[in-house]
This record gives C-alpha cells, sequence and structure tokens, in this order.
C-alpha cells in the first residue's frame, strides 16, 4: 500500500525536486533573468499577467481541442480501415510512417496560403501532429488479432464484421487510450508551433512577442502554461482508461 502511495506521488516528488534545484542552481551561480529565469521569476510573470496569460491560453487549449477532436475521428475511423484489412494494413502502415516523418512545421506556411492567419492552421497542424498516433494503435490493435481466438469465432458462426466490432474493437481500446495521451501532447505542440507564425493569438504567439521583448519570464510561464495543459489532459485520460479497460492492466495492478 506504502510502495503504491509513493509510485503515485512520485511524479510531484520529482517534479518538486526539479524545481528547487532549478532555484538553487539560479540562485547560487547568479543567472541572469534575461537567459535562464528562475521558479520565483516565472512564478511572479505568471501572477502578474495572469490575465493575458489565461487569454491565450484559452485560445490555444480549445484550438488544441478542436485539432485532436477532428484527429480521434480521421484516426478511429482510418485505424478500423488499415486494421480491419491485412493487404491495407501492409499498403498504407509505410506510407503513414513517411508522412510522419515529415516536419509537421513545414506544413504552417502552406496552410497559411490555404487558410489564412488565423485558427485554421492552427487547427490543422494540431491534428496531423497528433491523428498518426491513434490510427496506428488502432490499426495496430485490430490487425495482432490472434489469430486462434478469430478461428474459434468464425467456427462459432461470426462473420468478419462480428469479429472487429464486438472483440477486435474493444481489444484495441487500451491501445486507444495509451495514443490519446500521446496524441494529446503531440496536438498542444501543433497548436503551439503553428502560432508561433500564423496567428496573432495564443500561447505561441506568447512566447515570440516575450522573447522579442526580452521577457523571458513571461517566455517560460507560457510554455509552462502548455505543460501544465497537457499534463492535465494526459490525466484525465488515464483516469478514464484505468476506470474503462481495468481489465487490461489486472496484472500491473497486483504489484
Amino acid at each position: 500500500m506504502n510502495s503504491k502511495k509513493l509510485e503515485q506521488s512520485s511524479p510531484w516528488i520529482l517534479l518538486i525536486a526539479t524545481i528547487l534545484l532549478w532555484q538553487l542552481v539560479c540562485s547560487a551561480f547568479d543567472v541572469s533573468e534575461f537567459i535562464f529565469p528562475s521558479p520565483l521569476r516565472i512564478l511572479s510573470q505568471l501572477i502578474e499577467f495572469k490575465g493575458v496569460i489565461a487569454a491565450h491560453a484559452w485560445r490555444t487549449f480549445w484550438v488544441t481541442m478542436a485539432g485532436f477532436g477532428i484527429a480521434i475521428v480521421v484516426g478511429v475511423l482510418l485505424g478500423f480501415v488499415i486494421g480491419s484489412s491485412r493487404l491495407a494494413y501492409a499498403a498504407a502502415y509505410p506510407l503513414m510512417t513517411a508522412f510522419n516523418a515529415l516536419p509537421k512545421a513545414a506544413f504552417v506556411p502552406i496552410l497559411v496560403v490555404w487558410f489564412g492567419i488565423g485558427i485554421g492552421p492552427a487547427i490543422l497542424t494540431a491534428f496531423l501532429i497528433s491523428f498518426f498516433p491513434i490510427t496506428v494503435n488502432i490499426a495496430t490493435g485490430l490487425a495482432t488479432l490472434e489469430p486462434e481466438l478469430e478461428d474459434v469465432l468464425r467456427v462459432l458462426g461470426a462473420k468478419r464484421w462480428d469479429v472487429l466490432i464486438k472483440v477486435g474493437l474493444p481489444r484495441s481500446m487500451p491501445y486507444f487510450f495509451a495514443s490519446l495521451k500521446v496524441a494529446i501532447t503531440l496536438a498542444f505542440v501543433g497548436t503551439t508551433v503553428s502560432e508561433m507564425t500564423a496567428a496573432n493569438e495564443g500561447i505561441g504567439y506568447l512566447l515570440i512577442s516575450a522573447g522579442s521583448a526580452m521577457q523571458m519570464g513571461l517566455a517560460f510561464a507560457g510554455l509552462v502554461v502548455v505543460g501544465a495543459m497537457a499534463m492535465v489532459m494526459y490525466e484525465l485520460f488515464s483516469f478514464v482508461e484505468n476506470h474503462t479497460t481495468a481489465w487490461a492492466h489486472r496484472g500491473s495492478q497486483n504489484h
């Protein structure tokens, strides 16, 4: 029981230790706030500019959620199509891997030409960078369905569609939630990168503005807010995963 509590609190212990060490280094070596602000300086900037940061953070959050929502829909549908056929899996997986290797920041100028400066490029960048993990995990969950299990179900009269819907998709749920936890962090990255070059709002825009004004404390405060939003969403998906796919983690829960 004590080990479980320690495991649950370990991220907070590590975070606090990192912040204390960070502050200690900045104070001991008298690091300039214009180069590497201390945690206390970042906290003071968060308090001083809380209204401005909150407005930009809200814009980044809902834009990210919009792109992430599209990524879930497209990722699940595309993953189902690819995973339901061995031929489709063999044909599409290498192409998708090649597409995922392309730097998504390179798409931002193209998206600006197509959709103009604003929410369009940010939403699409968040989508482009986050749909791949969802697609791959759903496809993998379906494609790795045990042949023996499938043969038994076929003998019992189940059709291919029945096997995919009633067995394949439920079996893919742990893969799905694992992909959500990865994809949501990538979605925030995509939105922020797009906002840095193709927006006049959002945390990405705030980072550029603060950097050009040499307000490094404010820039780091923006990064902290993005990290906090991603962490909250990650924990939310972990909570939902633990309450919907506990059967898949039964073995790990006993340790």
